[in-house]
């Protein structure tokens, strides 16, 4: 603002025009009355913490493979890789790989990021995943477009590491391509009114559910007795401790209930559709997160399956697609790649699985050692072989054999 705006009194002030959450809540600014959701609060509720615990430990437990291109359009495990052994066994001297896994989903659900620390060998090879808390790392964009990253240390200092030397997971994208949205942030009103219930269910928990009520005289009494009078009720009849506890009044006093209840409410029907708006919110069928209020044998099922396809495999290519361009090297791209085996989850139980085996042998597609493979047994002498259907034949060999009737 110019000095001659100032001077007659014309000042203007700029409204925070910010994605930043942290930001805003700090200069007051709010979004439809909720403001900024702390994370660790909103992934405290039961139904929050299911859907992170089912998503960060189902997509943790399935094998998370590096694989080398064939000549034939196949694929091979590059077990010899250095890489292989991080995804698989242990992601450094200290942690599994489950446990890193895991550990990067949990905070990229929470927060929106997540972030390891990369470790090269002399053949430009990972050999390590150190993971590193999302509240302890800054990244910014350089004017060369690259990405900088700025790590706290424990003992105070501030560590430095380049665009290669970091494992960024991202839940969404944010406005400035940088950093990621979580689904609380996102969905930021719907936990907001969550942990409102939740607040509102701890206060009926604490007054022992009792119904609120008054105490009427016959006549008036001072403003210092109906203080005391009311403290002293509070101590003796009011809190989860005190229930069923017997009332006595005297002086003519009357105690007239107040018929006000969770039920009378809706307050029990809007907390469980809370609950199915944060099953939305991360894309878990309800009743995979524990809701079975409408569960039936068949549901149930399909919803399984539902949180693979739609909930799981989207994650799944999310992560892939991130751990490609930072574990892999631009020409160990072209014959090298990461993947999650997803299948073991799709395959139903025994018998679906039974029968899925024999339609494939049958029809020649699969051999005996890859069932076997599947089903963790050991190959077996001649398990490599398929089988050709007897009506089925090359066109070929077909018009061989007619031209040999013929003769």
């Amino acid at each position: 603002m110019s000095f001659f705006n100032r001077l007659l009194g014309r000042e203007e002030r700029a409204v925070i025009k910010s994605s930043d959450p942290y930001l805003g809540e700090f200069f007051g600014q709010r979004n439809g009355g909720s403001g900024y959701t702390n994370p660790e609060r909103a992934s405290g509720l039961s139904v929050a913490n299911a859907c992170i615990s089912i998503i960060s430990q189902n997509l943790s437990a399935v094998p998370c493979n590096l694989y080398k291109r064939t000549d034939n359009g196949g694929r091979d495990k590059s077990k010899q890789h250095p890489l292989y052994g991080v995804l698989q066994n242990s992601a450094n001297d200290t942690q599994t790989s489950f446990e890193v896994r895991e550990m990067l989903l949990v905070s990229l659900l929470t927060s929106g990021n997540a972030y390891a620390e990369i470790v090269w060998n002399a053949k430009g090879q990972a050999t390590a995943l150190k993971p590193i808390a999302t509240g302890n790392v800054a990244a910014e964009r350089l004017n060369s477009g690259r990405i900088r990253y700025r790590v706290s240390q424990p003992n105070g200092s501030n560590k430095t590491l380049v665009q290669e030397e970091m494992l960024h997971l991202r839940y969404r994208l944010g406005p400035d391509g940088v950093t990621g949205l979580s689904p609380i942030q996102i969905a930021r009103e719907t936990f907001n009114l969550a942990l409102s219930q939740n607040d509102q269910a701890f206060k009926l928990s604490d007054k022992g559910f009792r119904p609120a009520g008054a105490l009427v005289f016959p006549e008036a009494l001072g403003r210092e007795a109906a203080q005391a009078l009311k403290a002293g009720f509070r101590e003796k009849f009011i809190g989860a401790a005190n229930t069923g506890e017997v009332m006595v009044l005297d002086g003519g006093a009357k105690f007239e209930q107040i018929s006000f209840n969770s039920r009378d409410s809706e307050f029990l029907e809007s907390r469980k559709l809370s609950n199915l708006d944060i099953c939305r919110a991360f894309g878990v069928p309800p009743t995979v997160a524990g809701i079975t209020d409408n569960a039936t044998y068949s549901n149930t099922d399909q919803e399984s399956r539902a949180l693979v396809v739609r909930c799981l495999a989207p994650m799944a290519r999310r992560i892939e697609q991130a751990m490609n361009a930072a574990l892999l090297p631009p020409m160990a791209r072209k014959n090298l790649f990461i993947e999650h085996d997803l299948a073991g989850l799709l395959r139903g139980d025994l018998k679906a699985r039974y029968e899925a085996y024999r339609i494939g042998r049958e029809w020649g597609w699969l051999s005996p050692n890859e069932i076997r493979g599947w089903e963790n047994l050991p190959e077996i002498e001649g398990g490599s072989e398929y089988l050709t259907p007897l009506n089925m034949t090359a066109i070929n060999d077909r018009e061989t054999e007619t031209n040999d009737e013929e003769a």
